[in-house]
């Protein structure tokens, strides 16, 4: 990450954090009210080859002893009914300004992948990851509505995780890699106005 990317992640940060302060409190409140402990979720993803970092998010599903692998249909019974609304409006991500102030996140970026996709795909990872992960990016607005379509209709851990490496993966990483061949802070200022305007729609 240039310099530049996380001074404006930085600053941009500290600013919106007095506005979704309140709104993170409200989302943790009513998550504690109406699914109970825990309200977050801690996941294990990766900002570089070999480079792991706990991601957060509000929690949107039930939870199991063991969980591995994306989510797709076969997971979809699992999703509360406020985990719906969160996904929604991509509230259950706010957490993620943590990540941000860390430094494990950016704004804008490749959506952070799990190890296990990075360890079977390392020269493609070894490329996409040489953005910092984002909240948002290009790959998210132009392909995350065909990626959701595409999982829901998986019935099994098997067919998700198959569908997911031949059909996403490699078309989720050319948006990426044309993210990072043109990335700037218009750029990605444009992305976080696109996505503001898609949640609000």
């Amino acid at each position: 990450m240039t310099p530049a990317k996380r001074a404006f992640d930085l600053v941009f940060a500290l600013l919106l954090l007095p506005v979704l302060a309140p709104v993170v409190a409200a989302v943790g409140l009513w998550i504690l009210l109406a699914d109970g402990r825990p309200v977050f979720y801690l996941a294990e993803r990766m900002k570089a080859p070999g480079e792991p970092f706990l991601l957060w998010k509000f929690r949107t599903m039930t939870t199991v002893a063991a969980d591995a692998g994306v989510s797709g249909g076969d997971k979809s019974a699992r999703v509360t009914r406020t985990g719906r609304l969160l996904r929604r409006y991509r509230l259950d991500e706010l957490p993620q300004i943590w990540n941000i102030l860390k430094g494990d996140m950016s704004f804008v970026g490749p959506r952070p992948p799990l190890r296990q996709y990075v360890e079977r795909f390392p020269a493609l990872y070894a490329q996409v990851l040489q953005s910092r992960p984002g909240v948002t990016g290009l790959a998210s607005l132009v392909y995350h509505r065909h990626e959701e379509r595409i999982l829901a209709a998986c019935a099994t851990a098997q067919e998700t995780d198959a569908a997911y490496c031949r059909r996403c993966i490699p078309a989720k990483a050319r948006l990426d890699l044309i993210y990072q061949n043109h990335r700037s802070i218009c750029f990605d200022l444009v992305l976080i106005g696109r996505t503001v305007a898609r949640v609000l729609r």
